[in-house]
């Protein structure tokens, strides 16, 4: 009861806040219709219901558009009290409407406000600096953005990003809800310690259970008690930025640069093309070596240039760098009898 009390009185406190410019307003149209009908000439169209409301308006709101207007001098003093109720009644109005725009503007500022987006990404935490960099590179690579931090931060920390800004407890469900956690296509956990990362999953869990959960770590063996978790949580080394921000933009690259870089995965390596071979197109080392030994390309080092991902046309003059992805490392002799072939 005491609750819908309050919230009948907040209701009725923004009525009373627009009520006054609509009494003044409707005070001045309601005087000065009957003065000015004692004040001008009988039978003048001015007064005339189809018409005075008109004059009104647009004399009032200080246009004046002179299709209407009084001819005697009385007229005229009462169409200036219409101007000065209408300029009263405008002034107010606007007041008012700054007063709700900085409101409004305060509120985001503090992070009191509910996000109404969707498909975006969360970022949960802000340390001054590391969250900068994250959410700039989320940004050029075209995402939404929210930023989520605990009460500690008493301002928006990156207004200049032009990114929706929420505080609160990151372990309690309504301050996950309020930055829209469960319409999110990402969320990024980035903790100030693993402890608190794993008690923020768990509520981001129970709020979106199918979202994709991105946690950096210092330690990397409390992975495994996240995956206890959902086993889809994807966890990230903490001092690594930029694996971060791939692994929110495309999910599960961090799980191929681990098998890259794990013994026995599909490892990458580097060989210098035999001065015999003379000039060779990166198609025909791509097709020749994928078909003879399941090795892919990656890059070529040519003239002092490293090309990454090289157009398939382009030409390696002899003596060229390749550095390539295959389950073992190749030999000179296996790569001329491949591409010779």
């Amino acid at each position: 009861m005491p609750f819908l009390l309050s919230r009948l009185l907040a209701r009725l406190s923004v009525l009373t806040k627009w009520a006054t410019p609509m009494i003044v307003i409707l005070f001045v149209f309601v005087t000065s219709w009957p003065l000015m009908a004692l004040a001008e000439p009988a039978g003048s169209p001015l007064v005339q219901p189809g018409n005075y409301w008109w004059y009104f308006v647009v004399t009032a709101a200080t246009v004046g558009y002179g299709d209407f207007f009084p001819e005697t001098g009385l007229g005229h003093a009462v169409g200036v009290y219409v101007i000065v109720g209408g300029i009263a009644t405008l002034t107010t109005v606007f007041t008012k409407l700054a007063s709700m725009i900085e409101q409004a503007k305060g509120l985001r500022m503090q992070g009191a406000i509910a996000v109404t987006a969707s498909d975006h990404v969360v970022v949960l935490g802000y340390l001054p600096g590391r969250t900068e960099r994250i959410v700039s590179q989320l940004l050029s690579d075209d995402c939404t953005v929210v930023l989520s931090a605990w009460d500690d931060v008493g301002t928006h920390p990156m207004p200049e990003h032009g990114i929706d800004f929420v505080r609160g407890d990151l372990t309690e469900e309504a301050t996950l809800r309020r930055a829209a956690v469960p319409a999110a296509a990402a969320v990024l956990v980035d903790a100030r310690d693993d402890n608190e990362a794993l008690a923020i999953a768990v509520t981001v869990h129970h709020v979106n259970p199918d979202v994709h959960l991105v946690v950096p770590l210092r330690d990397m063996d409390r992975a495994t008690l996240l995956r206890r978790i959902n086993e889809n949580i994807r966890c990230v080394q903490w001092h690594t930025p930029r694996m971060i921000t791939e692994e929110l933009t495309t999910p599960g690259i961090t799980e191929v640069y681990a098998d890259l870089m794990t013994y026995g995965g599909a490892n990458t390596y580097s060989l210098r093309l035999p001065e015999s071979l003379g000039p060779v197109l990166v198609e025909r080392c791509q097709i020749a070596l994928g078909r003879r030994h399941g090795a892919t390309v990656l890059a070529a080092r040519t003239d002092g240039r490293l090309l990454v991902n090289p157009s398939w046309q382009t030409e390696l003059p002899a003596g060229s760098v390749l550095y390539y992805v295959s389950p073992r490392p190749l030999t000179a002799a296996q790569i001329s009898e491949a591409l010779v072939t």
